[in-house]
């Protein structure tokens, strides 16, 4: 069944692209309503619209008054899709502006919102771009990232509007999604922690870690499918947002913990899957650190400072401990861990999982070029013991994409939030 379309189209010369995505939304069976912005206009004009969609085109809140389409347009529309959708209209979109039809459309509408970027490559890379595309994701907007290729004139890079086949996928998803039935998570509240945090030494440095945030995102991801309520405490903001996560960005093991236990209040569960620093300098430089030219040395060594470390708070052994003997949250860690002559990577979970009381350890080797910053994973999900409750064999899981990996956590929490 054909479902209520609003195609916004952004004043680029990509538009002329779009008269391909609107022949193949119509021809899906969708009834389309174009809206172009007036710039859009000086690209395709209004009679190709019209004549595409077998729709009269509006472009200013003052067309058709009495039906105020302004508000109308937006309130009965099922998705909305915007292409190309420019570095000026991501801006206004992202401020909450409303100064066209398209924009009140946008703060209107309560459908899913598709945004395809088109424009130059230093425009889309700009930090003003990368922010309001950051906020747009943590709003739920789904932003897509564009193809890289032959832009206007003689310029190549990022920044080309994904193919109208790309974004009729994306659009057709985002309808099917909304076309499910509530998922295995729905009404429940998780958190999830991702990436490394980073403590500073002086203010252009910092002691961090190879963590990239990226199988935290994917748990972010697969629980906002599975119909959770998801808060997303990271370090890793340079990463995609997961459509309809709310983002708490914090960058220390403090800052971490702060967040953690303020969203973990009444949450079903809590993953901690962020690298959190064990230590942190005992003193923080006011100013850079200058390095020493001391010729009455004996050596290198002697002219270099000594950085002393305090231990952070154990932000997962203090989330088990403040529940008490209540029945939730479910608390999952992570262990990255190295083998060493003590022991395997498993003999090490093992011993954090009876240290630290939680329910569910996700356990993986780290090091360079493994897990780190990759795309694929491979764990073990380690259970802890609870008071009644029957314990799951161990398992290991992958080697697998991260969203498969997550996809298996939360397999493993449904389950203890069942039980």
């Amino acid at each position: 069944m054909g479902r209520r379309v609003v195609l916004g189209v952004g004043g680029g010369i990509a538009a002329y692209k779009v008269a391909s995505l609107l022949r193949l939304l119509t021809e899906s069976g969708h009834d389309v309503t174009v809206v172009p912005t007036d710039a859009a206009l000086r690209f395709v004009g209004a009679p190709t619209w019209e004549a595409l969609s077998g729709r009269a085109v509006m472009t200013h809140v003052w067309d058709d008054v009495p039906q105020v389409p302004h508000v109308r347009i937006g309130k009965e529309a099922e998705l909305v899709v915007v292409a190309p959708a420019t570095a000026d209209l991501l801006a206004r979109a992202a401020a909450g502006l409303a100064d066209d039809l398209l924009t009140t459309t946008l703060l209107t509408a309560r459908c899913p919102v598709l945004l395809a970027p088109a424009m130059h490559t230093e425009m889309w890379e700009h930090p003003a771009t990368r922010a309001n595309v950051a906020t747009l994701r943590s709003r739920g907007t789904t932003v897509l990232d564009p193809a890289s290729g032959r832009l206007t004139g003689s310029d190549t890079g990022p920044g080309r509007l994904p193919e109208p086949e790309e974004i009729l996928a994306a659009a057709l998803a985002l309808l099917a999604e909304a076309d499910a039935p509530a998922g295995p998570l729905a009404g429940r509240h998780v958190v999830v922690t991702s990436g490394g945090t980073r403590e500073p030494l002086d203010p252009v440095r910092y002691l961090g870690n190879r963590s990239s945030g990226k199988q935290g995102h994917a748990l972010a991801q697969v629980a906002a499918a599975r119909g959770a309520r998801v808060t997303l405490v990271t370090t890793a903001t340079g990463l995609p947002v997961p459509a309809g996560v709310d983002v708490v960005p914090v960058e220390t093991a403090l800052e971490l913990q702060d967040a953690v236990t303020s969203a973990a209040a009444g949450a079903d569960a809590v993953v901690m899957a962020a690298a959190v620093a064990d230590f942190r300098p005992a003193h923080v430089a006011s100013a850079k650190i200058k390095k020493t030219h001391d010729d009455t040395a004996a050596g290198p060594d002697e002219s270099a400072p000594v950085v002393e470390l305090v231990r952070n708070p154990d932000v997962l052994a203090g989330l088990v401990a403040a529940r008490g003997a209540a029945i939730s949250p479910v608390v999952v860690g992570f262990a990255a861990e190295t083998g060493d002559e003590h022991g395997s990577v498993l003999d090490h979970a093992r011993a954090k999982l009876a240290r630290k009381g939680c329910d569910l350890l996700v356990a993986n080797e780290v090091g360079a070029g493994v897990a780190f910053g990759t795309d694929a994973n491979t764990v073990h999900l380690l259970f802890g013991e609870r008071a009644g409750r029957r314990t799951p064999a161990d398992r290991q899981v992958g080697p697998a994409p991260k969203t498969e990996v997550a996809a298996a956590v939360w397999d493993a929490v449904q389950g203890l939030l069942e039980a």
